[in-house]
């Protein structure tokens, strides 16, 4: 199954990280999160890639072009801006990069996508790891007929509740997770027919497309319980490169 993987956007809250390169290109350990993705799917057996490029894209083309200097067992052929990855000793990847605009948001890129994409497809963002069974989110996607299937995940708990009265503190306890709602994770499952729920380039995915696709009854939630980890802000990028160099990552152990 195709993996779509959106790469375009400005990544502004890692500042810190994205002057001069897109925020996939952030490393953690030795390689950009772009890759650590990569190999997470195809891990599980999905190694056609379709990315969504956007800011500073080329940097993101330069890299790939430059892949197999670094990888002896790789060749690499490339057409334009689509890349094919050929490992001799694993599955084969293929990889297009695809021009989806600067200003585009997240339903735009994939209306872009639309020519290159399949009826069903894996779709995530560029920024964020997890160790979801994709073979579990796929049999509900296909269990419940649905158009749009999300991995809904509880994010880790980072602030304690007081319960105040007055200008008393009558309780204080550290939040739970039982007291956070699921939100999305990424890592959907997606028919090509939710893209006609998109009405334009500006149109975030995650708003207008998914709220109809929830209202006719065809959006499915696959609960996460396991790692899941956004690189949101610089904190996140050190979180997940103390997971790395202690060399316990979850979304590696199938590798």
């Amino acid at each position: 199954m195709q993996v779509v993987i959106l790469a375009g956007g400005l990544g502004s809250r890692l500042a810190e990280e994205t002057v001069s390169i897109p925020k996939p290109m952030v490393s953690v350990g030795p390689d950009p999160i772009l890759l650590h993705i990569m190999r997470f799917f195809a891990a599980q057996g999905h190694t056609k890639f379709v990315i969504a490029l956007g800011y500073k894209g080329v940097v993101i083309k330069d890299y790939f072009r430059n892949f197999s200097q670094n990888n002896s067992s790789l060749r690499i052929k490339t057409k334009d801006s689509s890349i094919q990855v050929l490992n001799e000793t694993k599955s084969d990847w293929t990889i297009d990069l695809i021009d989806t605009g600067l200003e585009s948001a997240t339903g735009g890129r994939l209306r872009k996508l639309s020519p290159y994409l399949d009826d069903r497809f894996l779709m995530t963002y560029g920024d964020g790891l997890s160790d979801v069974d994709l073979p579990s989110l796929i049999s509900l996607h296909e269990r419940t007929n649905a158009i749009a299937t999300v991995t809904a995940v509880q994010p880790p708990a980072r602030f304690g509740a007081l319960e105040i009265e007055g200008e008393s503190v009558k309780s204080f306890r550290e939040k739970s997770k039982s007291d956070v709602t699921w939100i999305n994770g990424g890592f959907f499952v997606l028919e090509k027919s939710a893209l006609e729920f998109i009405p334009s380039d500006v149109t975030p995915f995650e708003e207008e497309p998914l709220q109809n696709i929830a209202k006719q009854g065809h959006f499915s939630a696959y609960k996460h319980f396991g790692f899941w980890q956004p690189m949101d802000t610089l904190r996140d990028k050190m979180h997940l490169e103390d997971i790395w160099q202690a060399g316990n990552a979850p979304w590696a152990r199938d590798l």
